[in-house]
């Protein structure tokens, strides 16, 4: 079977059960479609201890007694959520669609069947659960009389018995382009399709829109027969996330009626009143002169729930009570319910609009210390009461937000050029940035970033502008794996947030420099070596920012299981994005302003040059880090970053005219590109390391990291050159030959580790796993050096493994194996994939700058020869 063959028939799976010939309305070409009646196949395992190989469990004994004692005493006596749980790892769901909301207000993911099933409401800390009540209904009348009544959804539950359920999938499929997603239903004899659009306010280099907790469901109705029709929609909505806190009592709903502007919006508002995080929600709809709007204030989502059924079919619309509903006695729950009606003409379309918004101005992390503002307070207000008007203004702006993102995505999608899997897997893997447990928060008017050194001293501003203006920003490594800003991930994610919000990756390198001048000398035990030693050392970069539910930018180093002051990479990285993003934004001031802290880290840096070779060396787990393979002398991974770095930082110092560091860099990376070469390559990539051990000639998949960096900062050649361009190539080479194609089949992305021979190298826990992120990182590279059609391959793998074989949409992995198990669902280094893009659109500019080169040298030669004659 050819590439494009395995590709047609993956993608064509998921819709192979759809009998419908309906297309829906207004949908794209492009993105990630499936019919709702689809099963996975394969049902894969989360990675758990008892996966450890058994000559792991012995190498790494002390780490698992430790890890255990730890875990006990954080889920036992403190009762809290470790920050990674080995034990409870989350079972894969096959479920998931595009989620709701902006950037950093909370998020409620619907599922691709329509349910609503992920909630993060409470900053950084994920609850998963289906609300069953939480539907859409339809309603279909004719002559004044119901012909038609359903709940949109293919489940059966057991509760709720009084609702028509159970609608016939394959009449249906949903197709997602984040940020937004159509479910098209064909309503079986009805000779009516309908296509509801889900818009959430994503728009690349928006500040204040994309802030809003908010989305926008618009239903075009199509009425095929020729008669007309009456249709009604029912939102119907319970007061809670199906948490147990929704029957702690006190909850209260009532409905409410907004206009200003000329345009007029009512719903329901469902107050849940909770001691910490409260929050408002809103069901909410335009009122206009072709349209009803009519609701349910209160209903109790139990039992048969039949007159709300009744109330619905008498005559296509709810009874609408006036007055608010009492609070809920402890141990109910209560729920809203909104419709909308109009008239749909025979052989002709309509459509209604919905609105979900939710307002937790105020929150709280998990230690309860400090009180931090979302970022859309600033347009509207911190006192809790602005979900009236947070419904009015997605209800009168969704159609400029849809214009944005149309002309956002349009160049890409409209270049015949790319693969269509190509396309669904840049936009649909930014759900992460989104539902990456994310928060962005305002900076408090007192607030310090600087880590205590101010700018005369070598240190940073107070408050940087950049901070101050588009506020704080940080995302989880995972869903499950509970720390904000992991820096080295983020070294790979970061490129979404540089190329579509710059404002937000300038602020969150703001706060990971201002944490890099400050120490924190508490020891504590470090569970992989048992050793105590300081949470955090000066003049180094930290491996996070802390964790949700503790008090994450007060506390940094939530990542216990390694001293991250041995961390080499995370140095480098620090100083390869501050000039990746210096590269993309041209600003002076934060070149300016991140210069010191560079210097400081690469001094740290200097005392792994054991030799004086001018190259780092490594030593135990201190290695990007394949967790137990161990790494021993100079590396190719770290030791490509350190070179890396030295070469972005000779680029700096001329920026900033600081000849001497100039030559201090310039000799150093001589010397250390010299010393790369004699001790790591092999004649066709570079060694795993340099120990001589059996295993140090493994072929490691991101040994290109640092030259993958260096190229996307415009750098890499002449002056500013530290690999020679005939080895990268071949280095890439032997990585697609190797860890992609001799890799199952060539069909599932490039292995971390593989031995010359062909096998994947096992020796660790994680050597054997295909990284997604890393995989992308490593496409890009290789598109980067004129390799498209190779880098295209190697990600193609990846995105078919986990968006059309194994089902995890909207919860890509870190990790997968070949068979059988993944790991941490959710992840954050993904979003690499917006590498890709940039060495896209590089490539294209090379190509443009050579072609027009060509054309001008052309014109001369033929001026000269003009003259000449």
């Amino acid at each position: 079977m050819t590439t494009s063959e395995w590709g047609e028939k993956s993608s064509a799976d998921l819709m192979s059960r759809y009998v419908s010939k309906e297309m829906g309305y207004g949908v794209p070409k492009e993105g990630w479609r499936i019919c709702l009646a689809h099963e996975f196949k394969e049902k894969r395992k989360p990675f758990q201890a008892k996966d450890v190989s058994l000559s792991n469990v012995l190498e790494h004994v002390g780490l698992g007694i430790r890890y255990l004692k730890w875990w006990y005493k954080k889920t036992q006596v403190e009762k809290k959520a470790p920050f990674i749980d080995m034990f409870r790892a989350q079972p894969l769901r096959q479920i998931y669609g595009a989620p709701l909301g902006g950037i950093g207000g909370g998020t409620i993911t619907r599922g691709w069947r329509g349910e609503f099933c992920r909630w993060q409401l409470n900053p950084g800390m994920y609850h998963y659960k289906t609300v069953t009540a939480n539907q859409f209904t339809v309603c279909l009348r004719r002559g004044g009389q119901t012909v038609y009544q359903q709940v949109l959804s293919v489940e059966r539950p057991p509760t709720l018995q009084g609702w028509n359920w159970g609608y016939c999938g394959e009449y249906a499929f949903y197709h997602a382009l984040y940020p937004r997603a159509w479910t098209v239903y064909h309503l079986p004899g009805q000779n009516v399709t309908l296509t509801c659009r889900q818009i959430s306010p994503v728009i690349p280099h928006d500040y204040q829109d994309s802030s809003l907790p908010v989305a926008v469901f618009v239903w075009d109705i199509e009425n095929k027969n020729d008669y007309a029709l009456d249709v009604s929609i029912m939102f119907t909505m319970v007061n809670g996330s199906g948490h147990k806190e929704d029957k702690s009592g006190g909850h209260w709903n009532e409905p409410f009626h907004l206009e200003k502007e000329g345009e007029a919006v009512s719903g329901v508002l469902l107050h849940h009143c909770l001691a910490v995080n409260p929050y408002t929600l809103c069901i909410a709809a335009r009122e206009q002169p072709d349209r009803e709007v009519s609701h349910q204030t209160a209903f109790s989502p139990k039992g048969t729930c039949s007159g709300l059924w009744s109330d619905l079919i008498t005559d296509g619309r709810l009874d609408s009570p006036t007055g608010s509903s009492p609070p809920t006695p402890k141990g109910e729950k209560v729920a809203a319910a909104l419709a909308v009606s109009c008239s749909v003409p025979a052989q002709g379309h309509n459509s209604l609009e919905f609105c979900l918004a939710w307002d937790m101005p105020n929150i709280m992390f998990g230690s309860r210390e400090d009180h931090r503002t979302r970022r859309y307070t600033r347009y509207f207000g911190t006192k809790g009461d602005a979900s009236p008007s947070l419904g009015h203004y997605a209800l009168t702006h969704y159609r400029q937000w849809e214009k944005s993102i149309d002309e956002w995505q349009r160049p890409i999608l409209q270049d015949s050029s790319l693969p269509s899997w190509y396309k669904s897997a840049l936009f649909n893997e930014l759900y992460f940035v989104v539902d990456g447990g994310t928060v962005w928060t305002e900076l408090p008017e007192d607030a310090d970033v600087s880590g205590g050194v101010r700018s005369e001293d070598g240190g940073l501003p107070a408050q940087p502008a950049v901070v101050k203006e588009f506020g704080r920003f940080a995302y989880l490594e995972g869903q499950e794996y509970r720390m904000y800003n992991t820096y080295d991930v983020h070294f790979y994610a970061s490129f979404a947030l540089i190329m579509l919000w710059p404002k937000l990756a300038l602020s969150l390198q703001y706060d990971i420099a201002g944490s890099v001048v400050q120490q924190d000398p508490m020891e504590r035990l470090h569970l992989m070596s048992g050793r105590y030693s300081p949470v955090k050392a000066k003049n180094v970069v930290p491996h996070d920012i802390g964790d949700p539910d503790d008090e994450p930018w007060q506390r940094v180093n939530a990542y216990l299981i390694h001293d991250t002051a041995d961390w080499k990479d995370l140095n480098l990285k620090f100083v390869l994005q501050v000039y990746r993003d210096f590269h993309l934004t041209q600003d002076h001031q934060y070149l300016k302003d991140m210069w010191p802290v560079c210097q400081a880290v690469m001094e740290s840096e200097m005392k792994f040059d054991l030799d004086g070779d001018g190259l780092i060396e490594n030593s135990g787990y201190a290695d990007q880090t394949y967790d137990g393979w161990t790494v021993t002398g100079p590396s190719a991974y770290c030791g490509g970053l350190w070179l890396a770095s030295l070469c972005v930082m000779c680029k700096m110092a001329k920026l900033v005219e600081n000849e001497e560091a100039y030559k201090r860099y310039r000799d150093i990376l001589d010397r250390g590109s010299a010393a790369y070469d004699k001790l790591l390559w092999n004649g066709k990539y570079y060694n795993y390391d340099s120990s001589g051990r059996d295993l140090s000639n493994s072929v490691m998949s991101d040994q290109c990291a640092g030259h993958w960096f260096l190229k996307a900062s415009g750098l890499g050649e002449g002056e500013y050159q530290a690999f020679p361009k005939e080895k990268i190539q071949s280095a890439l080479k032997s990585v697609f030959d190797l860890n992609v194609m001799s890799f199952a089949g060539g069909q599932m992305g490039a292995v971390n580790g593989m031995r010359p021979e062909g096998v994947p190298d096992r020796s660790s826990v994680q050597s054997d796993e295909v990284w997604i992120g890393v995989v992308y990182g490593l496409a890009a590279t290789m598109i980067h050096e004129g390799m498209q059609e190779e880098g295209m391959r190697t990600a193609e793998g990846c995105y078919r493994t986990v968006w059309e074989r194994l089902g995890m949409a909207f919860q890509t992995p870190e990790a997968y194996c070949e068979k059988g198990i993944y790991r941490s669902l959710a992840y954050m280094r993904p979003l690499s994939v917006w590498a890709m893009q940039l060495a896209l659109n590089t490539s294209q500019k090379d190509q443009t700058t050579t072609a027009q080169t060509e054309a001008t040298d052309g014109e001369q030669g033929q001026d000269l020869g003009e003259t000449q004659s």
